[in-house]
């Protein structure tokens, strides 16, 4: 069995590469390829910064996207204290060999295990002498995969870089470094029903995931996905400040398209955001840009 172990929120193109290493290398060698993961995030149970926490991927999103990229095993382990406590030894002798039979591991030149936060250099004697072969792969941009090679356009990236970019509402510079479109997930509940009687009835959405990061507030072109069927639409995240809002949702018009689907799921995929969220001085107002806005989506290639 050859593994990779870590997080991977996201499964960003950084995490990409090592995990087409590892796909690569176990079918060179006739293995099995695994990804062992966490969940919840460590700062969720460890406190470090928790209120602020906010992921990429819901679980289900992550071992959707490693399976796609041709990972044979993705096995979850239930994030604790006592977990946390493990040292790098005992994660690597008492869960990866003696639980899954992991004889081959692969880790990033970056990336630290157990408590006592051992490096792969550190790490490798200690690995070999309780029968685990560790490969160090090399930093992104030094032999082997260079990633500005590979991407060009991109010179650094992280889970927390595109957390930020988010933030602020760049979704297509994080569609790059994500190597997809960022999307949420969610059930569409009932709103004030106030789009419909301006002639833009909307979804509003309740996430699966409430630790889902959700993008910067403002208006956004996107992909609807919705009863199996895909349609362009436009979502507004943000306080409604023109019907005196108080609260952030998110609420998606969907183009051509006039059905009845409260209680049912709908995925957003964003494309480009179009506009800050702003104040109309009337519901006209607000009318008049949402039709430019439709227009927009529309034209939206």
């Amino acid at each position: 069995m050859i593994a990779t172990t870590g997080f991977f929120d996201g499964v960003h193109l950084g995490h990409r590469l090592v995990i087409e290493r590892l796909v690569s290398l176990a079918h060179e060698r006739g293995d099995e390829s695994l990804v062992v993961t966490f969940w919840p995030h460590p700062r969720a149970v460890l406190q470090d910064g928790a209120r602020e926490l906010r992921l990429l991927n819901s679980l289900e999103e992550k071992k959707e996207l490693l399976r796609n990229l041709g990972v044979d095993r993705v096995e979850v382990l239930d994030f604790t204290r006592s977990f946390a406590a493990l040292t790098a030894e005992q994660y690597l002798r008492d869960i990866l060999r003696d639980r899954f039979g992991v004889t081959t591991l692969l880790m990033g030149y970056d990336n630290r295990l157990g408590s006592d936060r051992l490096t792969a250099a550190s790490l490798k004697p200690i690995a070999s002498s309780i029968g685990i072969e560790l490969i160090e792969l090399e930093p992104f941009g030094q032999g082997g995969h260079r990633f500005a090679d590979v991407h060009p356009s991109l010179t650094h990236i992280s889970s927390t870089v595109i957390r930020k970019s988010l933030e602020e509402g760049k979704v297509e510079t994080a569609a790059e470094m994500l190597g997809y479109g960022y999307a949420l997930r969610g059930v569409v509940v009932a709103g004030n029903r106030l789009g419909r009687t301006i002639g833009f009835p909307t979804a509003n959405m309740k996430l699966y995931e409430p630790l889902k990061l959700v993008p910067g507030r403002g208006v956004y072109v996107v992909e609807a996905e919705v009863l199996g069927k895909k349609y362009r639409g436009m979502t507004n995240i943000g306080l409604r400040p023109t019907v005196g809002g108080s609260s952030t949702t998110i609420e998606t018009h969907i183009l051509d398209f006039d059905e009845d689907i409260y209680g049912l799921p709908l995925r957003v995929t964003f494309l480009r955001r179009l506009r800050d969220e702003v104040h109309f001085p009337s519901l006209e107002a607000l009318k008049g840009q949402l039709e430019k806005d439709r227009e927009c989506c529309r034209e939206q290639k």
